[in-house]
């Protein structure tokens, strides 16, 4: 067989042993040892490969962004800062057909640049959230749809691991990556707020419980007044402005904003007394625990990198699209579908880690800005967040909110006019560029 032929049946073999239910690390490790023993015919060259993908992996400065942005979305976590997001939303679109969905996806649009993790969100809102919807008479499936829907956008809108993974696993600029983020994820969050405001107005059985017109506006209790108001949304508005304003400036690296915004989350969740001697050890353990399973994560699939590229896989696939005729664009339709049906099967990140070392090489080569294909890679990423049967945000908030009278087959119905935006979205950024890369 050829060393093509090999690389191809170990690919396969990465997503049998993944589907097997083997952690994707040790997939990815395996697969990639015996990819290099057997084309080489060396074992003694795996090792030396695998010792030095180990040392070098992660030994740049770089990689400290991961645990530093963890560690700040797990302090804005325990302040309950997402309540306060959510409450203040709430008051501000109550008077809005559909307006407790609108809140939620605002709520979830800031949350989400300070935290960078999708089930993050989607744990928060998941409490906050679904009940006072629910409460004002939405659907049950529809209240859990739009947060596990608009939960995407914390892997969009920066920081975010899954554009920090992908700009390590391509090799481009990290701090180039989160500006190129930003647009796409406002348009995904209006586009978010038009469908929820249409569907209240023209489908309001979909979205309210009972559709007379009296239910389809929330009324609070008690109105909140704008000195409270301010106090809610200060410490998040700094934060953010303090992150992403350096981040944007240029004032701060990638690492640096990182450790400025957990330093500002310590401060306000400290502030507003969360935190315990309990509390500050969960939020260490947590922190170290996600940021070693990326790091490994990342080591491995560098590892995998190389056995690919000793297969010569890239540059066989990429010969072989370029003679079907089938074009830069044909391609990048092909890898589209291809990204869509593993995020049926597959997590976000083990989708990045097999696919970006095969497809960023033929996209560079086929003249691709990395950037903007980074940024279509994520959005068709994320849409395997809410498509069954694996559907990881809907999960966590059918597991979240641990009710018997809500199915997760409702929760993905609830879903469905958010995959349809992001689906729009994606296509129109993979067809106009300027789309992601107008601010970088």
């Amino acid at each position: 067989m050829t060393a093509l032929t090999i690389g191809a049946l170990l690919i396969a073999a990465l997503i049998f042993l993944v589907l097997l239910g083997m952690q994707i690390a040790v997939a990815l490790f395996a697969v990639a040892f015996a990819g290099v023993w057997i084309i080489r015919d060396n074992f003694e060259l795996a090792m030396r490969l695998l010792s030095i993908t180990a040392y070098n992996g992660i030994a740049d400065y770089l990689f400290a962004t991961i645990p530093l942005f963890v560690l700040m979305g797990l302090l804005v976590s325990v302040s309950n800062v997402g309540r306060d997001t959510f409450e203040v939303a709430e008051s501000l679109l109550r008077r809005i057909a559909g307006g407790l969905g609108v809140a939620t996806v605002a709520a979830n649009t800031v949350f989400a640049a300070v935290t960078g993790v999708s089930i993050a969100s989607a744990a928060v809102f998941t409490r906050v959230a679904v009940p006072e919807m629910r409460r004002h008479g939405y659907r049950a499936g529809f209240s859990a749809g739009t947060v596990a829907g608009s939960s995407v956008l914390g892997m969009l809108i920066p920081p975010s691991l899954l554009l920090i993974i992908y700009g390590v696993l391509a090799e481009v600029s990290i701090g180039r990556m989160f500006v190129a983020g930003v647009i796409p994820g406002v348009m995904l969050a209006l586009g978010f707020v038009a469908v929820i405001m249409l569907l209240a107005r023209f489908r309001p059985a979909f979205v309210f419980t009972d559709p007379s017109a009296a239910a389809r506006t929330a009324t609070r209790e008690r109105e909140m007044g704008g000195r409270e108001i301010a106090v809610k949304l200060l410490p998040i508005l700094m934060l953010v402005v303090l992150v992403l304003g350096g981040l944007y400036s240029g004032f701060f690296t990638p690492t640096e904003a990182g450790g400025v915004g957990a330093f500002g989350a310590l401060v306000i969740a400290l502030a507003r007394r969360k935190l315990d001697r309990h509390r500050i050890w969960e939020v260490l353990k947590q922190t170290g625990t996600v940021s070693v399973g990326i790091l490994i994560l990342l080591i491995a699939a560098g590892f995998y990198s190389r056995m690919l590229s000793v297969a010569g896989i890239p540059n066989a696939i990429g010969d072989v699209v370029r003679m079907s005729g089938f074009g830069p664009y044909g391609f990048l339709v092909l890898y589209v579908v291809l990204l869509l049906l593993l995020g049926m099967i597959l997590d976000s990140s083990s989708i990045l880690l097999i696919m970006v070392p095969i497809a960023a090489p033929i996209a560079q080569s086929m003249g691709f800005d990395l950037i903007h294909f980074g940024i279509v890679t994520v959005i068709a990423v994320e849409i395997g967040l809410l498509t069954p049967p694996f559907g990881i945000s809907v999960f966590t908030v059918h597991n979240t909110l641990a009710d018997p009278s809500v199915g997760v087959e409702q929760i993905f119905l609830g879903t469905v006019p958010f995959m349809l935006v992001m689906l729009g979205s994606l296509a129109l950024i993979a067809l106009f560029p300027f789309l992601t890369l107008a601010l970088v």
